[in-house]
């Protein structure tokens, strides 16, 4: 299972929220390349790198922070937030993005969404399906939408999507644990269907412990997003060793 370290970036800086509420940031590090080389030096290799300001403005806003970052650690990086254009996405990618997540163009174009599938392949695109009582919430979280989270991956793992980043928004932030049961029900549904190929899903939100990485292991997560339960101390780099 991957370890992929989170940095979320308001206004260049490292910050969290919590349920992804924008009044809740709290700035952990002004200096996000400083945040990453320390997670490189730890051995990780993955970064899960959000841009919040391009969330809200729908439309990428810190494509230097990404650029920084790719061209300053060999961390293969995916990156998120606002990505709304075939523009924004050579953006990304022009500035050292490995992978990108697209969760509200997803919902709200699809036809763009599955542009950039065919064109940059799953190995490329993933696909954010973040939950909020069981909906796909957009706009930063700012939205729910109609699409019920199974049927909505289902749907785009007929389109050939591989990997996933699915968020339980209700725990974001809380360190109260994985929503296991969530994850375990999608990976279930998605590899019983007639489907060629079971998805590769990325576990985010709520991890507290390194015990949650175990639970998260054995239900058959991909990888899994850490955030807050580094930066607040509750798990070390170094407990994190183990698993890279």
């Amino acid at each position: 299972m991957r370890i992929i370290p989170a940095i979320d970036i308001i206004d260049g800086k490292c910050v969290r929220l919590t349920k992804g509420n924008y009044d809740t940031k709290k700035i952990y590090n002004e200096n996000p390349l400083e945040v990453a080389k320390a997670f490189e030096a730890s051995g990780v290799e993955y970064l899960h790198l959000v841009d919040l300001d391009g969330a809200k403005a729908k439309h990428i806003v810190n494509y230097k922070v990404l650029e920084l970052i790719a061209s300053k650690t060999n961390l293969k990086i995916d990156f998120g937030g606002g990505l709304k254009s075939n523009e924004d996405l050579h953006i990304a990618f022009n500035c050292g993005a490995r992978q990108i997540t697209g969760g509200s163009i997803a919902v709200n174009d699809r036809e763009t969404f599955e542009g950039w599938l065919a064109k940059y392949g799953s190995q490329k695109i993933i696909l954010g399906a973040d939950s909020n009582d069981g909906k796909i919430a957009i706009n930063g979280w700012q939205d729910s939408s109609k699409e019920e989270v199974i049927s909505f991956i289902k749907d785009y793992q007929k389109n050939g999507i591989q990997y996933v980043i699915c968020t339980d928004i209700s725990k974001d932030g809380m360190l109260e644990g994985p929503s296991c049961d969530l994850y375990k029900t999608i990976i279930e549904a998605c590899s019983n269907s007639n489907l060629n190929q079971s998805i590769r899903l990325i576990a985010s939100g709520g991890v507290s412990r390194i015990e949650d990485l175990e639970d998260l292991k054995i239900i058959g997560c991909e990888g899994v997003i850490i955030g807050k339960a580094i930066y607040e101390n509750r798990i070390s780099l170094k407990e994190l060793e183990r698993f890279l």
